[in-house]
């Protein structure tokens, strides 16, 4: 929908006056440590801000005994107890336009060594144009930059001329579980928008690889370290099992395998030995190790078959003289997610691409993804088009996460521009 000029200006210009409350909002955000089972504290601050753009917020509750027969649903690690999603619903005076979801996951991973950060995790700090602190970037930029994007348009006297859907989801980062509840409990809209962040830049997610956890878990026989031919060390077994995973993976990246929306990323499936336990003494052969998987799923390839290959990995282990008198456990608990492509021709990812190239002189990167998004869930379950893009951020997942400010706030533009003109407006 073609947006009058003066409507555009006013638009642009409430984000450039909104932009100090974005960056203070994101601070609040990020001083909640949402990590998986703690993400309360952001859930309250996302219901708190819906309900300052004058929205009702809902709690959409994470049932793994409703979702468990849906083919995207993973199976938990922790209970759902206390830890409901939040939505909220912009509903206009008379529907004109298209309507729109902007969904963003709040739950962060661990923050690792906390002495090894600049400043602490949840202590988030600008410095040299750059916010610092665990999910700055990843996604919690992101989720404030939708909802100045809707606050600015209030401020310039107008809101969306259809239904606008705001998702604060969890387990993004682990299961995905959060945002298929929050699919299923509200209505199909005409696209979605998830500003993820970008690979180190801003760009546009073309395509993503699915996921599968697992959990190994090698018993042994203990006993002291003067009899240690008469044990079973149970971390050397374990490790034993990790070396098949290493070449599992290079078999999954020849070249022939690779899709191609992967042609010319190097290496874009990934065997992770994310989680290592084991042992309980230096000077005693361990009992018991156990290692925590994460195994990407290439296009052509499925989560089902990838579990498949899992399993029979870890059978043909067990005749490995390293496990010779261990027991061996294998568990599927985490991400059973399948890979994706997303339709770059979709009319919300070129009115986004077109809209950021416009307010910045710069393009969005198309961008494959090694990892995963929640966008997987709306392309292949409800053929909904997903425009997933989002601000230049550094080192999520690892030590000094930061997200650019001045990317932020382009991002914020964009989404403001794109939700008019997708959206239409009325007067608010």
């Amino acid at each position: 929908m073609k947006l009058d000029p003066g409507a555009r200006r006013a638009i642009l210009e409430a984000c450039d006056s909104l932009r100090a409350e974005g960056e203070q909002g994101l601070m609040r955000l990020v001083r909640c440590p949402s990590t998986l089972g703690n993400e309360a504290s952001a859930l309250n601050e996302m219901a708190r801000v819906y309900e300052s753009l004058g929205l009702t917020p809902q709690r959409v509750a994470t049932d793994p005994a409703a979702l468990a027969g849906h083919p995207g649903f993973s199976p938990p690690l922790i209970s759902y107890e206390g830890r409901d999603n939040v939505v909220a619903v912009h509903r206009p005076r008379a529907a004109k336009g298209r309507s729109l979801a902007l969904q963003g996951h709040v739950d962060v991973v661990p923050e690792g060594a906390e002495d090894e950060w600049t400043t602490p995790p949840y202590a988030p700090e600008i410095r040299g144009g750059r916010m610092y602190g665990r999910g700055a970037g990843d996604m919690k930029a992101g989720i404030l930059s939708y909802i100045i994007a809707f606050r600015a348009l209030k401020l310039a006297g107008l809101q969306p001329a259809a239904e606008v859907q705001m998702q604060s989801v969890i387990e993004e980062e682990c299961t995905g579980n959060g945002a298929l509840a929050c699919m299923l409990a509200l209505p199909k809209t005409d696209a979605v928008i998830i500003p993820e962040p970008g690979p180190g830049l801003p760009a546009m997610y073309s395509a993503e690889v699915g996921v599968v956890w697992a959990w190994v878990t090698v018993t042994g026989r203990p006993a002291h370290v003067r009899d240690k031919q008469a044990g079973v060390n149970a971390v050397e077994a374990a490790m034993s099992i990790w070396t098949r995973f290493e070449a599992y993976e290079r078999d999954m990246n020849r070249g022939e395998l690779i899709h191609p929306s992967f042609r010319g990323v190097n290496h874009p499936v990934n065997v992770n030995l994310g989680t290592f336990t084991g042992g309980e003494w230096n000077s005693s052969v361990p009992t018991r190790a156990t290692l925590g998987l994460r195994v990407g799923v290439m296009m052509g390839n499925t989560a089902a078959a990838v579990r498949a290959d899992i399993e029979r990995i870890v059978e043909q282990a067990r005749g490995d003289g390293a496990l010779k008198g261990a027991k061996v456990k294998l568990e599927f608990k985490g991400f059973m997610a399948d890979p994706c492509v997303f339709d770059m021709q979709a009319e919300i990812v070129q009115e986004s691409m077109r809209n950021f190239a416009d307010l910045t002189g710069h393009e969005l990167r198309k961008y494959p993804a090694t990892g995963l998004t929640d966008g997987r869930f709306f392309t292949l379950y409800q053929d909904t088009p997903v425009a997933c893009f989002g601000p230049d951020a550094q080192d999520i997942h690892g030590i000094d996460e930061s997200v650019g400010m001045d990317s932020m706030h382009d991002i914020t533009r964009t989404i403001a521009i794109t939700m008019a003109e997708w959206c239409g407006v009325e007067s608010a």
